[in-house]
Order: structure tokens, then sequence, then C-alpha cells
């Protein structure tokens, strides 16, 4: 079997001793950093987000498979930083000021990371300043805000409304469970993800990667 799709089932069934194993042994015969991550990790990723979206895994699974990846990550790093590989782009993620709730956007950036982005995780209780300082610090390309509460879904216009402001370069998408593609277009975000999986699909979208 060709050494990058074991890699990249190694990942996906969450195996991080043997994903570390494999990318290590890959480079030592002189496999390209980048092609590793690009053929190896990132599209077992893909895998898992695909299969997660279908409903035919679970977040437990989705975890695993991000601990696989990040350990085959630590390995491939500083090749990837001497060879000058880099990721996606950057994304900068939070859950907006006054909601606690962060399960979902802890998913969307495990994803996130599986798919080749920097992710700047802001946390949960955000301000809407912080987001946009965030993105002009980071050199962000995209801007992802989360809610859980209706009463906090307001806030989430207020970071669209800093971000045109501050006239930086960056999208912003929104999403949780009481958010919609029409609250979206209505506070002029651009974009909208109604769960982990289909974020993802549109900060590639977004950032131009799709």
């Amino acid at each position: 079997m060709d050494k990058l799709k074991r890699l990249s089932e190694c990942v996906a069934a969450g195996d991080a001793e043997s994903a570390a194993a494999l990318a290590a042994e890959m480079l030592g015969s002189g496999a390209d950093p980048q092609e590793v991550l690009d053929g190896g990790l990132i599209a077992g990723m893909n895998a898992v987000g695909g299969r997660f979206k279908a409903r035919e895994i679970f977040l437990p699974d989705v975890l695993m498979a991000s601990k696989a990846m990040q350990a085959a990550l630590a390995v491939l790093q500083p090749r990837l930083a001497a060879g000058g590989g880099t990721p996606r782009g950057t994304v900068v993620l939070g859950t907006v000021r006054g909601d606690l709730h962060d399960i979902g956007k802890n998913l969307v950036g495990i994803m996130l990371r599986g798919a080749g982005y920097r992710v700047v995780d802001l946390g949960k209780d955000v301000p809407p300043e912080r987001f946009v300082e965030a993105a002009r610090a980071e050199g962000a390309r995209v801007i992802g805000c989360s809610a859980l509460l209706t009463t906090t879904m307001g806030v989430m216009r207020r970071v669209v409304e800093l971000a045109r402001a501050a006239g930086l370069p960056v999208k912003v998408i929104v999403g949780g469970a009481p958010v919609t593609a029409d609250f979206a277009s209505a506070i002029g975000a651009d974009g909208y993800g109604y769960d982990a999986g289909h974020a993802v699909e549109r900060v590639e979208a977004l950032a131009g990667d799709r």
C-alpha cells in the first residue's frame, strides 16, 4: 500500500503512534514534508470530516483522529518550518461575548487544523473588538464566530461591522445552533456553517481554497 494512503488511514483510525512513526519513516526516506502533510495528514482528516458530516462517525472519533494528526504533525513541523512549508492560512475563532458554550467551536477548530489551517482560538465570551484585533495581528483570512444563545447572536453583527470598519481583507463566517443562513445574510456575514464539516467547506470557499 502507498505510504501516503497508509498514513491517511492511520490518522483516520486515530492511531497516533503509528501515524507519528510512519511520518518519521517517510521523512527518513526523503519524502517531501509538505507532500506528507497534504497527502497523508490532511487527506486523512478530510476523510474523517466527510464521515462525520455523513453521521458515520461521532465526536470521539474526530478527537482521536485529531490527536493522531497532531502526533504526526509534531514530527513534520521542524522540517516544514525549515523548508518553508506553510499552512493554508489563518482563521480566528471564538464564541461571542456573553456566551460560554464552546463544544461546537472547538470541533470546528479541530477540523480546520485537520484541513491545514492555522487556528487562533480566542476561547469563549469574546468581545467583538477582540476578534478584529486578533484578525489584524495574526493576518487572518477568516473570522469564525460561534453562539449557542439567541441573546448573544447580536454580537456577531458587531463583529461584522467592526471588521468592515477596520478595512481588513478578512471574511466573517458565523454558526451555532440558533444561527441560520438568513440571519448570517441579515447581519452582513460572508458565510454560515450549519455544522463543523460545513463550516470547514465554507472557510475553504471564503479563503479561495476550494
